[in-house]
């Protein structure tokens, strides 16, 4: 890649896209998942008080133009703590990361979790690679945006990939669907809505978010369609960078979604660790 991509322009696409697709959820769903967010120096900091996936409560977009301190991590916790959260995941560039890192998560009970690449990509290598004479096709599957009949089966695909119940979730999903910064797009297995994945479009960069294919529809090149659809989107939008998140590759372990990034052009620009705050029993 010809450009060299700060970790403040990446973490930002990622934290103005979550912050979004939690905010903007209707008000019954928010009151529902005890959802609350805030700004805290310059970190977008979410909570969901009744999730029960323990997944939607992060603290993100740390150090885009403001040092870390334990001043800031200790202001996120209290907010954590105040909100009634039972565990929150923050996570931190490695170039963000303050020298007294392990003296705070000790301080606030913070401990290392699972890793996560971060990657970047220019739109225009990825559509050029995704459109070359040679690339194999997909098998049987295509790619169409989302249509608003279609919302709720999009939004239940996604949520059964990921292990999430529909009750509630769906609504927070299917917010994003019209909304006019997010572009979601349906993988089609005949008439059967097999995949999703969706964009959010922030200055000049483009977040990927929520790829997700069913088992039995898998292995027909159907991830990388939607990575394709997203990226030819980016680039009417005018977009130059696209962003995305997946699992590292530890022990021997292969993450199929990152190989399908990597081939068409998907860069890996750092790994990222979670850090867990769980709730003590004092406070």
């Amino acid at each position: 890649m010809s450009a060299v991509v700060p970790p403040s322009v990446a973490e930002n696409s990622e934290a103005e896209a979550l912050f979004r697709f939690e905010t903007d959820a209707p008000e019954d769903v928010r009151l529902a998942l005890g959802m609350n967010a805030a700004r805290i120096g310059d970190a977008v900091v979410l909570s969901m008080r009744n999730d029960s996936t323990r997944f939607w409560s992060k603290a993100l977009g740390f150090g885009r133009a403001e040092p870390v301190t334990a001043e800031l991590i200790a202001e996120v916790c209290a907010f954590y703590r105040a909100e009634g959260a039972q565990m929150a995941v923050f996570q931190l560039a490695p170039s963000v990361i303050p020298e007294d890192w392990t003296e705070i998560c000790a301080r606030e009970g913070i401990t290392a979790g699972a890793t996560l690449v971060k990657l970047v990509a220019e739109v225009d290598e990825v559509v050029a690679r995704a459109d070359a004479p040679d690339r194999r096709r997909v098998d049987g599957v295509r790619v169409a945006p989302v249509e608003p009949g279609d919302a709720d089966r999009w939004a239940s695909v996604m949520l059964r990939v990921f292990g999430m119940p529909d009750k509630h979730y769906t609504g927070m999903v299917t917010a994003s669907v019209g909304h006019p910064d997010w572009y979601p797009q349906a993988l089609w297995l005949g008439d059967e809505l097999v995949g999703t994945g969706t964009m959010y479009h922030v200055g000049g960069t483009a977040q990927m978010f929520a790829g997700a294919v069913l088992p039995h529809a898998r292995n027909r090149g159907g991830q990388s369609e939607l990575l394709a659809a997203r990226a030819r989107m980016a680039g009417k939008l005018g977009c130059r960078l696209l962003i995305a998140e997946t699992g590292a590759e530890t022990d021997g372990s292969r993450n199929p979604s990152l190989h399908n990034m990597l081939h068409l052009g998907f860069r890996v620009a750092y790994e990222r660790k979670n850090w867990l705050w769980q709730r003590g029993q004092g406070d």
